[in-house]
């Protein structure tokens, strides 16, 4: 099988339901007219790039359940990380030290700082940042603000530390990989953000829980790997070794399709075992199930969602369907 037919296979084999507001298209349309009124340089050319891109559609089918004046904050705040991504792994990228003041101008924005002059993220990216931090920041109470901020660190940290490798030249083994891919994929960050939507933050403890914690990483590691078979063909050429397929490649000393084989079997075991983790989490009480239900969901949807986003999405040679063309 082809690295496009193994997608198409997991795709198929993923049993979390698919979902998508009836709104998303129509962020998506108020999301490209916002970025030139905040100063990003677009042209036609670039702007159709971000629509194609459907970011807010991703948004939308990892927040089924946000309203559209919420979808709009989480699409701006999604928009701020690719935007991101591509400045730190693009063919211009920034070099380590530029993305580490990077990472401490925006954990200054996010601790509240937004009228300080931040020389690590200025301009319409700062300003992109500070419109979509406005609402979580009004609304959130001061701890979920603050693992929120921790969550952007750690994944700042992990885009630092890829920077560092490739600088180097120094290809991580899988296992090395594997737990820097977690810091550097943002799902971390993608789930306090259900909490923001649904009105309601986990306790501390709660939030912790080994057993939680445990579904958060195997989601995680689902939505990665999937991205990285998507992405191997960009990766190969880019990305210095740092994509599941490589490592394995390179630990197997095999051929590149024995190492997507891999990969693909490594993913429906991590799915067997997210199906379980979730079936055993415990009643927390009744105050608390309901919100704990609506996180796991969250986590859930984060790995649905990014397969179903890849194949409508141009940054992924997947599928050449538009935005809006399916559920």
């Amino acid at each position: 099988m082809t690295t496009v037919e193994i997608l198409r296979a997991l795709r198929a084999e993923c049993p979390i339901p698919s979902r998508l507001p009836p709104h998303a298209d129509r962020v998506q349309d108020w999301l490209l007219g916002l970025l030139p009124e905040l100063g990003f340089p677009l042209d036609d050319a670039a702007l159709n790039r971000l629509s194609r891109g459907a970011f807010a559609r991703y948004a939308g089918r990892l927040y089924p359940e946000a309203s559209e004046a919420d979808l709009r904050v989480l699409a701006a705040l999604f928009t701020w990380f690719f935007l991101v991504d591509d400045a730190c792994d693009g063919p211009n990228r920034l070099t380590p030290e530029q993305i580490r003041a990077l990472r401490d101008s925006t954990l200054a924005v996010l601790h509240g700082g937004t009228r300080l002059r931040q020389t690590g993220l200025t301009g319409p990216l700062r300003r992109l940042l500070v419109l979509a931090w406005r609402e979580p920041r009004r609304r959130m109470p001061a701890r979920w603000r603050q693992r929120f901020a921790d969550a952007v660190a750690r994944h700042l940290d992990g885009t630092w530390q890829e920077a560092v490798n490739k600088e180097a030249g120094r290809r991580p083994g899988v296992d090395e990989y594997v737990e820097l891919r977690r810091s550097t994929s943002a799902a971390e960050v993608s789930y306090p953000l259900v909490e923001f939507v649904r009105g309601r933050p986990l306790p501390d403890p709660v939030y912790h829980h080994p057993l939680l914690r445990q579904i958060a990483r195997t989601g995680n590691d689902l939505l990665s790997w999937y991205n990285d078979l998507a992405s191997l063909d960009r990766d190969r050429a880019t990305a210095g070794g740092h994509n599941l397929v490589l490592a394995l490649q390179a630990e197997l000393a095999g051929s590149e399709a024995e190492a997507v084989d891999r990969a693909a079997q490594h993913w429906r075991e991590a799915m067997r075992r997210f199906v379980a983790l979730r079936a055993a989490v415990p009643s927390f009480g009744p105050a608390l199930d309901t919100t704990v239900a609506d996180y796991l969901d969250g986590v859930a949807y984060a790995v649905r969602g990014t397969v179903d986003w890849t194949f409508e999405s141009a940054r992924y040679p997947v599928s050449t369907a538009p935005p809006g063309s399916g559920p």
